[in-house]
């Protein structure tokens, strides 16, 4: 019999709920930030050396809010420079939301905004059809590389893009996180088709160094609430189960001993710890930046 799990991707409204949801109850927002306002400066230092325009692009960017603040840090660092700020995002959801941040955000002036609703893949195809090959100073791709079909030759695309000073900066999850103990263990029996596929940090340092590139390793540490997940019956939970398996329904769907071994497995050290009566999935996440 076909199992009736299908993937939380196939429900876009239910995708973004559950993931909005995600971002609530995990910092990874905050580790993020930390990490702009920390480190990030010295990752841009020399990308706009002597330049009047400085050129990003943002691959899957989502709702805007870490661009925004990649932004910042660029403005500070290279103060009334003209950027130039391209984003790639297939939501029209996620775009409608950007635009409203941005025209909430003050000292935007010096920043040029362009959205293109369509997948890396999309662009990299238009690109080539139209025969223009643009380059960047600073090119970003933030949790997008599981949604891309084949990902050594999306990094090998946008870093032929990149300029002499530029920097390819890639967040993902990482080897050290919950998610490697789950979706290595359970990978192959979530619905996942076509439209995602599991990556973590330790497959791109493969890439990389099978592709001689060269590259910084920063590691985020994280965590998500699920203790909500262990409440039969609770909606919240629900929805962070489907975003942890990338299930539509999983805990209505998934065959009753897939489910039971995904529960005890969530609880244990290796995916999350308990705290103050709470269960804290391990979110730890990698950042990435390589070299021209």
């Amino acid at each position: 019999m076909a199992s009736p799990m299908r993937s939380l991707l196939t429900d876009p409204a239910r995708y973004l709920q559950s993931f909005r949801l995600f971002l609530t109850n995990s910092t990874e927002h905050q580790s993020m930030q930390e990490f702009m306002e920390r480190q990030l400066p010295a990752v841009i230092a020399s990308i706009g050396n002597g330049k009047s325009t400085i050129n990003i692009l943002s691959v899957g960017g989502g709702a805007g809010e870490i661009d925004l603040l990649i932004l910042s840090k660029l403005q500070a660092r290279y103060p009334g420079v003209t950027i130039n700020n391209e984003v790639i995002e297939p939501s029209a959801d996620q775009i409608f939301k950007y635009k409203e941040r941005v025209a909430e955000t003050s000292n935007l002036e010096n920043v040029k905004f362009t959205w293109h609703e369509e997948t890396a893949y999309e662009y990299e195809s238009r690109m080539n059809a139209e025969k223009k090959a643009k380059k960047w100073d600073f090119i970003h791709m933030i949790q997008m590389l599981y949604y891309v079909k084949d990902i050594p030759a999306t990094i090998r695309y946008f870093h032929s893009l990149l300029e002499a000073q530029a920097k390819l900066l890639i967040i993902l999850v990482s080897e050290t996180s919950g998610w490697e103990t789950l979706w290595r263990k359970y990978g192959s029996s979530f619905p996942l088709d076509d439209l995602c596929s599991y990556v973590s940090s330790a497959d791109i340092k493969r890439i990389l160094d099978s592709a001689g590139l060269k590259y910084q390793l920063y590691q985020l540490r994280s965590h998500m609430d699920i203790t909500s997940c262990f409440i039969e019956g609770n909606k919240d939970g629900e929805l962070l189960l489907d975003f942890l398996t990338e299930t539509c329904e999983f805990s209505k769907n998934a065959p009753p001993e897939l489910k039971h071994q995904v529960m005890e497995d969530l609880r244990k050290p290796e995916c999350s710890e308990k705290r103050d009566g709470k269960v804290l999935f391990n979110n730890n996440l990698s950042v990435i930046v390589i070299e021209p």
